[in-house]
């Protein structure tokens, strides 16, 4: 690993609040989703909305996992496929789960466009 992307893996792992290695794990377990010729993972992103009291049973803290699918306009059915493709292998890492929850996590969304997230747990 070169420092470039040392620099990278850390800053991601403190947008996470998250060691180093849970970040990769992310990235490893979303990246080996789906093959290059259906899905690229693109990354995730750590939304907190501050809009919301602490104290509130609201979502306030959840992340998005963003791929690309290579079709542009995918049907109905294999877009909900993917969905759950994607959410069962975050459910299947079980280690991942318990520490994105320990770190404040109450939502994971997927994305595959700019436009449209899809609600996993």
């Amino acid at each position: 690993m070169n420092i470039q992307n040392l620099i990278h893996a850390a800053a991601l792992a403190t947008l996470l609040g998250t060691p180093v290695a849970q970040a990769e794990n992310l990235d490893v377990v979303m990246s080996q989703v789906f093959p290059r010729d259906h899905a690229t993972y693109i990354g995730y992103e750590s939304v907190e909305r501050e809009d919301i009291p602490a104290s509130s049973a609201i979502d306030r803290k959840y992340l998005i996992v963003d791929f690309r699918l290579a079709a542009s306009h995918p049907a109905s059915e294999q877009l909900q496929a993917s969905v759950h493709k994607v959410c069962m292998a975050l459910l299947k890492d079980r280690e991942l789960i318990r520490t994105l929850s320990d770190s404040g996590y109450d939502m994971v969304s997927v994305a595959f466009d700019r436009r449209t997230q899809f609600d996993c747990l």
